[in-house]
């Protein structure tokens, strides 16, 4: 099955921690999330990476802007998830659902 994509908000349950953080200053991927009235849960973590970009005030600077996670859930499928370290205005959520693969 391709992979299928969903950009759409999770949501942690609180105090749930999947592990130890990858690496300092990563967020620790929590073990449960909520997402579309669906209870998702951590199984395996399948792989961590970051992600840079140019710095947004004109400087020659990179800065982190989110870590990747692929996970399996406890039903089975694979996802990848993204935490961003510098949500957008206005934007509450920092855990987001990127593909189903």
């Amino acid at each position: 099955m391709p992979e299928r994509f969903i950009g759409r908000p999770l949501t942690p349950e609180p105090g749930s921690c999947f592990g130890a953080p990858v690496a300092i200053g990563a967020p620790a991927l929590p073990a449960v999330f909520a997402w579309n009235h669906e209870r998702i849960e951590v199984a395996e973590l399948l792989a961590a990476w970051k992600e840079s970009g140019p710095c947004r005030g004109g400087s020659s600077e990179r800065y982190l802007r989110k870590h990747w996670f692929h996970i399996r859930t406890s039903g089975g499928r694979e996802m990848k998830l993204y935490f961003e370290r510098q949500p957008r205005t206005g934007q509450k959520n920092r855990w987001h659902l990127y593909s189903i693969l």
